[in-house]
């Protein structure tokens, strides 16, 4: 294949004047060559609008066919109709990058365009992305160039700007950038979007009350994308009401800061589950409700939820037109996420479409090891490891040498991402600081403190203008000295993952059992008070769905240590058997 040649890109004053002057300024800038000239001039190309204000930038991104008329647009129309052009307008230190290529097309363009947006939008230093849409491209001429192409024009970006235009990995590794609306979606999520999208207008349109839309998928489907990419459509209309709510403080910081970069927050709001229950009422619903994990939703009375009904789902149905659910049931974790039987037969009567995603885009392996991972977990059996050279499947002696090859991961091999320790919750932790020392997961000798317990340390603090309170637990340097638990990766993807699997998971007879006394977990153990009054145990369907989050994380590699020597010896034979 013909080797991609470099993109050219030109930095300018956002004015007017440089505006009218554009062809005779790039003729005489001694650093464009002559021949590339009309990439910037004649060609389609990319631009990047900045300024900078309290160490923060707000930027528009853009592709046009005519560089001059769409900037004197932007300077000269643009702001009578648009408040966030007029301030731009006015800004003295506002700048421009106009990028060029031989092979820039309309479609390569529009690609180029949302990727740069995607990243754009994951830079901690941009505070405010202005643009009102998402124009990833499918299959066209040279969409096989766009990837080279981009990495090309970024590495130019970055050595203009290293604030403005991080490297390319520190931005892929925060969960931002993987949540991120201008992903670009898979034949199957572009499917379930348009299905979803027809299901909403229809709604709106007809003025119903009290629609579902459940989007149903296993772990690493792709849920959190699609919904991302879903509410930013819809939020783009500003002429409907939306709200977006988790029940998981890491994805809520995730969508918060969507929201605030994207400048979503007039018409589409991120709120907690019980404010939004506070704030709204039956006769006045919302138009849409977006519900990400809401297999995390409550089901029962408590301090949080009272003075509603007995189930969370159910409230925010009636307080919206359309509630769009993401559901997982093998992701419930808690008693208080249980579903009765009562409730089911009063969610059974709302009307409701349910799409479901089937591919695996999290963990990156072949089928035959995404089905040895599945029948683990799910059917408690251990089966021969299957080869594969495109997923890196191992199981450690000890959790020390575990520990060590997933600090090496995170440290050396970091081209796809970010590596951390998790474990089964076996051992005790509260929120509660410990008087001596740190809540820790330990075996033998080794021991590791829980998370969110450690602080990033005064060099790290010193060496970064990363607010941190912001950063998902994994996106957070320090945590690499800290595992895991379901509580703080569930809905994150890790590029390595080392799973200490702690006694609650054991192997008799067998099979793979869960034992409910070996857990820690009192929100999976504990008995549950049915509607009824009646107390039931969900102990080990809850420790199966643990595992489940913790063994789906990996996107190259799974690493694995069992505490009970059983099952550490049923996986070993099974490692044999592929050697």
């Amino acid at each position: 294949m013909k080797k991609v040649s470099k993109p050219v890109v030109y930095k300018m004053k956002y004015s007017r004047e440089d505006a009218q002057n554009l062809d005779y300024k790039i003729k005489n800038d001694v650093t464009v060559k002559e021949e590339n000239q009309k990439y910037l001039i004649d060609y389609p190309t990319v631009y990047v609008i900045t300024s900078k204000k309290n160490n923060y930038y707000t930027v528009y991104v853009g592709e046009t066919n005519n560089i001059k008329r769409r900037t004197l647009e932007h300077i000269d129309i643009d702001p009578e109709i648009r408040e966030d052009w007029d301030q731009l307008k006015k800004l003295k230190d506002a700048e421009m990058y106009i990028i060029g290529h031989e092979h820039f097309n309309k479609s390569l363009t529009l690609d180029i365009e949302n990727r740069l947006m995607q990243y754009m939008s994951s830079v901690e230093k941009v505070g405010k992305l202005n643009n009102r849409r998402e124009n990833s491209q499918n299959i066209y001429y040279t969409s096989d160039e766009m990837k080279e192409i981009f990495n090309k024009i970024w590495k130019q970006l970055h050595k203009k700007d290293e604030m403005l235009f991080p490297s390319q990995k520190l931005i892929e590794d925060s969960a931002l950038f993987k949540a991120s609306p201008f992903n670009k979606l898979t034949k199957n999520q572009l499917h379930a979007k348009d299905k979803i999208l027809l299901s909403i207008d229809e709604a709106l349109d007809k003025k119903k009350n009290n629609q579902l839309i459940k989007v149903i998928g296993n772990a690493g489907a792709g849920k959190t994308v699609l919904m991302s990419n879903i509410f930013y459509e819809l939020a783009k209309k500003r002429n409907i009401t939306i709200v977006l709510m988790v029940n998981h403080l890491q994805q809520e910081k995730i969508y918060r800061q969507i929201a605030k970069k994207l400048d979503l927050t007039d018409n589409a709001k991120v709120l907690k589950v019980t404010t939004f229950l506070n704030q709204t009422n039956i006769d006045e619903p919302i138009d849409v409700a977006f519900v990400d994990e809401a297999h995390l939703l409550l089901t029962q009375r408590s301090q949080a939820y009272y003075g509603h009904g007995t189930n969370e789902l159910i409230d925010i149905i009636k307080r919206a037109r359309v509630t769009l659910a993401v559901y997982d049931e093998k992701q419930v974790l808690q008693t208080t996420q249980i579903v009765e039987d009562d409730d089911r037969i009063k969610l059974e009567k709302f009307d409701t479409k349910s799409i479901f995603l089937n591919e695996q885009m999290r963990i990156r392996a072949s089928e035959k090891t995404i089905r040895w991972i599945r029948d683990f977990i799910d059917k408690g059996e251990i089966n021969t490891v299957p080869r594969d050279e495109t997923y890196d499947l191992q199981l450690f002696d000890t959790p020390q040498e575990m520990e060590k090859a997933i600090v090496e991961k995170n440290t050396n091999d970091r081209e796809n991402g970010l590596s951390r320790m998790v474990a089964t919750f076996d051992w005790d932790y509260s929120s509660t600081k410990k008087e001596r020392g740190y809540w820790e997961v330990s075996e033998g000798t080794w021991h590791m403190p829980w998370n969110l317990q450690l602080k990033p340390s005064r060099d790290q603090r010193n060496s970064s203008s990363v607010n941190y309170n912001e950063l998902s637990w994994p996106e957070q340097p320090h945590t690499i000295d800290e595992i895991g638990s379901t509580y703080t990766v569930q809905g994150m993807d890790l590029n390595y993952v080392g799973v200490e699997i702690g006694p609650s998971v054991k192997y008799r007879d067998g099979r793979v059992i869960f034992d409910p006394s070996a857990s820690s977990n009192k929100k999976a153990i504990n008995n549950r008070t049915m509607h009824s009054g009646e107390k039931k145990k969900f102990g080990e369907k809850l420790l199966k769905n643990e595992l489940n989050v913790l063994l789906t994380r990996g996107v190259h590699g799974l690493y694995i240590h069992a505490v009970d020597d059983e099952l550490q010896k049923a996986l070993k034979n099974a490692f044999k058997r592929r050697n």
